[in-house]
C-alpha cells in the first residue's frame, strides 16, 4: 500500500472543481486588490517618472542602496554564524543531565525569548557602555542582539528536533561506547539540524529583516540608508520604500532556495548512502545453514 494513499486522500470530482472555483475566486479578488493599489498610488502621482528617476542614477546605488545592503549583509551573515553557534551551545546545555547546566541554559534561553529585540538592541548600546567603561559600535550592539534573540529561539528549535529523534539511536551509541558529547556532535545534532531545517531558515530570514531595527542606534544598514537618507536627499520616500522591500524579497528568496537545496542534497546523500548500504550487505543464504541435529 503506497504512503500517499495512507497520509493524503486525492480530492474527488466535486473535491476538485471546488479547489478550482476557490482558486478562482481569490486570484480575481488578489488582482483587484492589487489593481485597486495600484490606482490609489496612481491618483497619488506616486507613478511619476520624476520620482523614480534617481534610480536610474548611478550615485543612488554606490552611495545609498549599495552601502546600506553591504552592511545589512554583513550584520546578518556576523548574526547567522553566532546564532547558529549559540542555538546549539544552548540547546545541548539545556539537554543537560547536570542541573547546574540546564537550568542555567534554561534560563538565559528563556530570558532572551522575552527581551524584546529592539530594547536589546538599545540597552547594548547605550547601557553596556556603563558596565565595560568602553564604547560599544552599533555594528556589535545590532548583531549581539540579533545573535542572543534568535539564538534563544534556534536554541528551542534544535532542542526540539533533538528530542523528536527516536530514542533508539542514542541508546545504540552510548552500547558501542560512545560519549555523550561524541552522540551529540555526530548523530543527534546533525539530524536535528536536518530535520528543522525549515525552522532554522525562517528564522534566518526574520535574523535578516530585523537587522532593518538598527536604526535606533544609527546602524547605515538598508533601511536606513535606501529609505530615509535616500529619501532625504534625492527623492520619495514610497519609491525608495518599494525598491528596498524588492530588495528584501530577492535576498530572502535566495536564503530560502539555498536551504532547499541545501535540504535535497542532504536527502539524496542519505538515500545514497542507504543504497550503499544495502547493497554492500552480505545476504544470509538459507541452504547454506545447517539444521540442529535430533
Amino acid at each position: 500500500m503506497s504512503t500517499d494513499s495512507v497520509l493524503y486522500d486525492h480530492p474527488g470530482p466535486r473535491a476538485r472543481i471546488r479547489n478550482a472555483a476557490l482558486t478562482v475566486v481569490f486570484g480575481v479578488a488578489l488582482a483587484g486588490l492589487l489593481w485597486w493599489i495600484y490606482a490609489k498610488f496612481d491618483e497619488a502621482g506616486q507613478w511619476d517618472g520624476q520620482l523614480w528617476k534617481p534610480f536610474t542614477e548611478a550615485t543612488t546605488w554606490t552611495q545609498f542602496i549599495g552601502p546600506g545592503l553591504l552592511a545589512t549583509l554583513w550584520a546578518a551573515a556576523t548574526g547567522m554564524v553566532l546564532s547558529l553557534a549559540f542555538g546549539i551551545i544552548f540547546a545541548v546545555g539545556r539537554l543537560s543531565e547536570r542541573r547546574w547546566i540546564s537550568i542555567p541554559s534554561g534560563a538565559v534561553v528563556e530570558f532572551f525569548r522575552a527581551v524584546p529585540l529592539l530594547l536589546m538592541i538599545f540597552f547594548i548600546f547605550y547601557g553596556v557602555p556603563f558596565v565595560i567603561d568602553g564604547p560599544v559600535t552599533a555594528f556589535w550592539a545590532v548583531v549581539i542582539g540579533l545573535t542572543l534573540y534568535n539564538g534563544s529561539v534556534l536554541a528551542e528549535a534544535f532542542r526540539a528536533g533533538i528530542r523528536s529523534l527516536p530514542g533508539g539511536q542514542a541508546e545504540a551509541a552510548y552500547a558501542i561506547g560512545m560519549r555523550k558529547s561524541q552522540v551529540m556532535q555526530l548523530i543527534l545534532v546533525p539530524q536535528a539540524a536536518r530535520a528543522m531545517l525549515p525552522v532554522i531558515v525562517s528564522q534566518l530570514v526574520v535574523l535578516l529583516k530585523d537587522t532593518a531595527l538598527g536604526y535606533i542606534v544609527a546602524y547605515p544598514e538598508l533601511l536606513q540608508r535606501g529609505v530615509n537618507d535616500l529619501a532625504a536627499n534625492k527623492g520619495n520616500i514610497v519609491a525608495a520604500a518599494i525598491v528596498v522591500a524588492a530588495i528584501y524579497i530577492v535576498i530572502n528568496s535566495l536564503l530560502t532556495a539555498l536551504a532547499n537545496w541545501l535540504d535535497r542534497r542532504s536527502r539524496q546523500r542519505g538515500f545514497r548512502a542507504q543504497r550503499r548500504t544495502a547493497t554492500d550487505a552480505t545476504p544470509v543464504d538459507v541452504h547454506t545453514v545447517s539444521e540442529p541435529q535430533g
